[in-house]
């Protein structure tokens, strides 16, 4: 275990937003440091007393990066106080300087600058961590519904157009871009679905079969801008070149995760070539590895020691520019999916990324396949919902169908449409003011006791189905699933 040694200090400080700075001679020298750094570190004449010793050596190793001109940011640190019972995170960034004027020194030095990672004894009670992050989840649970009801406008649109597209025209150019769209908004949503999990703290996804060549595909159309467009508006080229093995086997895993994780790499990729260069993408079944993508850039390359961090959590050689998480998270992604993700780099020649993930046994992909639904008689359907756009758009895409459909924009009106209408099956918002989805079902139950009622949501709060609820489906939705929960209810 490392030895720690330390020195009484007074902490959290008087002014907790204070900016921790110390200045570094090319030797690794003191020089200068300001009363927010002493108030933490203490006055000594060793600097890095309070640190355990991995720590210390991994301080001194990056001022000495620093003073060879290597920048290195959000260093995380933990300093060890005999006025607390645990360490306080300090962050910390080692910024090249040059030291001409500083007398005796005429070669680059290093500032250090951090801050402390506690929270102030300013905040009052009330504002405890648990307060804050249940007040941050039920904002963001806010959020999230009103993003998925703009989403499934999007999708909506998206579909109606796509089918337009077809019957007129066949299948045009345009359709392309329309795919990508839809893919982006799909993302979207599961982006927030993940938000949402997290917060209150539910299980993953179920894992499906995952053709990890169209994820490729996918990834380098929803990344084109950014290798194609707009370094060609600067004069730069940059080449993208795929080749996918037709005998890639399919994976179990979450197609909007891993397409996250590609994306992030292919854009890692571009940022690596400020000059232009070639990003090539390839597929292959390798005997012990299983489904194997590998990503290949002639950028920058890294060194030995940044390459060892890039998947460590705050890690970043971008400065301002980069959050440092991006990489991390692609590295749980790949864990939460089995697989390995490896890096191979040289400074100078440029970086390939391998990934490889264990293939979907036989059985998987066969039960998948055979949840698909056949499609359904018409039907005639009660439509309930307070956002004009989502109401609209959800009776256009049952009407593609063959559906017959009345709307309602309230529970009220809803119940006077179905005392006047008989209808096979009701799908309801939950979220209406003055009758919410649930009320609305209950009061439906009560006249018709077996009428389908499909419950709406755009968030995760609105509990699972019950005997007033038949069934209870996530904003937003697509077409094939509508026809699935009609099929299966009627």
């Amino acid at each position: 275990m490392d030895s720690i040694q330390t020195e009484p200090r007074q902490l959290p400080l008087a002014n907790e937003y204070d900016i921790l700075v110390a200045t570094f001679s090319p030797q690794g020298d003191l020089l200068h440091r300001n009363e927010a750094w002493k108030g933490i570190f203490g006055s000594s004449d060793r600097p890095w007393a309070a640190l355990s010793d991995q720590d210390q050596g991994l301080a001194a190793t990056y001022i000495k990066d620093a003073t060879l001109g290597s920048l290195v940011t959000n260093a995380l640190f933990l300093l060890h106080a005999d006025v607390r019972d645990q360490p306080v995170p300090v962050l910390l960034n080692f910024i090249p300087i040059n030291l001409g004027g500083e007398p005796g020194y005429e070669s680059a030095g290093a500032m250090i600058t951090g801050e402390i990672l506690i929270e102030p004894t300013s905040w009052m009670n009330s504002q405890t961590p648990r307060h804050r992050m249940e007040t941050l989840g039920r904002m963001t649970m806010g959020i999230a519904h009103d993003f998925n009801n703009l989403l499934s406008g999007i999708l909506g649109h998206t579909e109606l157009l796509k089918g337009l597209l077809t019957d007129r025209n066949g299948i045009t150019a345009s359709s392309e871009h329309l795919t990508t769209i839809e893919r982006a908004a799909l993302d979207g949503a599961s982006l927030v679905r993940k938000l949402q999990q997290y917060i209150r703290d539910e299980n993953k996804t179920a894992f499906e079969p995952v053709d990890l060549n169209s994820l490729v595909e996918d990834s380098v159309a929803l990344t084109k801008p950014y290798w194609y467009n707009e370094p060609r508006s600067q004069g730069i080229s940059i080449d993208t070149s795929l080749d996918l093995s037709p005998l890639l086997p399919p994976i179990m895993g979450a197609p909007s995760d891993l397409r996250d994780v590609f994306v992030n790499l292919i854009l890692n990729a571009v940022q690596a070539m400020p000059r232009g260069g070639a990003i090539t993408i390839r597929t292959a079944h390798v005997a012990g590895q299983g489904a194997v993508v590998k990503i290949r850039d002639t950028g920058t390359g890294m060194t030995d020691r940044v390459r060892a961090r890039i998947f460590e959590p705050l890690f970043t050689t971008k400065g301002k520019r980069g959050t440092g998480m991006g990489l991390s998270v692609c590295y749980s992604t790949v864990q939460e999916h089995d697989g390995d993700i490896d890096v191979e780099t040289e400074l100078g020649f440029g970086t390939t990324f391998t990934l490889a993930f264990p293939p979907a046994s036989s059985g998987e992909v066969m039960t998948a396949e055979l949840e698909q639904k056949p499609s359904v008689d018409a039907r005639r359907i009660l439509v309930v919902d307070d956002e004009p756009m989502v109401r609209s758009v959800l009776a256009r895409l049952l009407a593609l169908r063959g559906h017959s459909v009345v709307q309602a924009a309230s529970g009220a009106e809803a119940l006077t449409v179905l005392d006047r209408n008989v209808v096979d099956l009701v799908f309801t918002d939950q979220g209406m003011p003055e009758m919410n989805g649930r009320l609305l079902a209950r009061k439906i139950r009560g006249r018709f006791s077996e009428l389908p009622i499909v419950l709406l949501t755009g968030d995760t709060e609105a509990g699972k189905a019950d005997s007033d609820v038949t069934r209870v489906m996530t904003k937003p939705f697509k077409l094939d699933a509508l026809e699935t929960i009609i099929h299966e209810l009627t």
